[in-house]
């Protein structure tokens, strides 16, 4: 055993440990930070271990419409946007799957807006907001391999390939992601607020026809379904408001259809502008997301929902969730440097 132990070992450890611990650095500094997805997908790994109640899921209809910061502090809602922009619905389905890693949520919350409006068996725009964010796993070579032609994985995987040559692109943030700031990398709840304002045109939709949803999406929402049900949570289906078209209606019919064969929660919020009290001369950031301000509306009415299902518990003062309350502080910090 004192062998082991010899002066040399100790030394042959320390550089090993020394050469793992700057590839760590490495990684971590270049590593592509965006808020567009790769935050809100990286960010569940610092989340405290089955803390989140409810995730909430989909495209940047969730990151940037669903206010976490605004459900705490007013419901005591312990949730996380676990999304990405565009995200199919088949990557919806891996993440999923990695999200039941760490966390045991009681509800997902699932926006509908992509398989409404993206149809390509293979979307390419913003795949590498929904990959670069996820460690490395059977799970994620899994996800890519639905998502991605093979002739097109090296672009995408490994992701150190992709992002090892951004030496002249770094900026402060990227070296404030390091285990030692895990207290401000667990408040982060993936919701990114906007603040513009970009008067929109209020559409009244009365599309009844049914139809638009890709037999891939439809394939992978009904995975979905199955695979809550099996995790024992409850899946809530819905549309974040938005200008919806014609079009996009008539993949929602065909959705709350699966939705009423299954046995499944559907709300289409466009159909609750007057309830929330959305203004579109005011609330929107462009003309598909909501700014700041309409997601402070939007989600005091989803809150009131889910507060409703009885199913999630107010998490306010106990603890473990202390992350919550400091997620809260910095939305607040955000929103007085933008009136500043």
């Amino acid at each position: 055993m004192r062998k082991l132990f010899t002066r040399k070992n100790m030394i042959r450890l320390g550089f090993a440990a020394l050469f793992l611990f700057t590839i760590y650095l490495i990684s971590s500094v270049l590593s592509i930070k965006s808020g567009h997805g790769i935050d809100q997908q990286g960010g569940l790994y610092w989340q405290p271990e089955d803390t989140i109640d409810v995730a909430m899921m989909g495209s940047s209809h969730i990151h940037c419409n669903v206010n976490t910061a605004l459900l705490w502090e007013e419901y005591g809602i312990a949730a996380y946007d676990y999304s990405g922009a565009e995200q199919p619905l088949w990557m919806t389905y891996f993440y999923l799957r990695e999200l039941y890693k760490y966390q045991k949520p009681k509800m997902i919350v699932l926006d509908l807006y992509s398989p409404a409006r993206f149809k390509e068996d293979y979307q390419y725009k913003w795949i590498a907001e929904n990959t670069y964010g996820m460690r490395f796993s059977l799970n994620k070579l899994e996800m890519l391999a639905c998502s991605v032609e093979f002739s097109k994985l090296p672009q995408y995987y490994p992701s150190f390939a992709v992002y090892h040559s951004r030496y002249d692109d770094l900026e402060k943030e990227d070296f404030e992601n390091f285990f030692w700031n895990i207290e401000d990398k667990a408040a982060f709840k993936g919701y990114t607020p906007y603040f513009s304002i970009s008067p929109q045109e209020r559409r009244e939709i009365s599309e009844e026809e049914s139809g638009g949803l890709t037999p891939k999406s439809e394939k992978y929402l009904r995975k979905i379904i199955s695979y809550t049900r099996k995790q024992g949570s409850q899946l809530v289906l819905m549309v974040a408001p938005y200008p919806v078209t014609d079009d996009d209606q008539k993949t929602y019919n065909s959705i709350a259809q699966i939705a009423g064969q299954e046995g499944i929660t559907f709300i289409d919020y466009n159909d609750y502008y007057d309830e929330m009290g959305l203004d579109f001369e005011r609330d929107f950031n462009d003309g598909s997301h909501l700014n700041y301000w309409g997601s402070c509306k939007f989600s005091k009415l989803l809150g009131e929902f889910i507060a409703a299902s009885g199913k999630i518990p107010d998490r306010r003062m106990q603890d473990g969730y202390e992350s919550w309350d400091h997620h809260v502080e910095l939305i607040a910090e955000e929103l007085l440097t933008y009136a500043d």
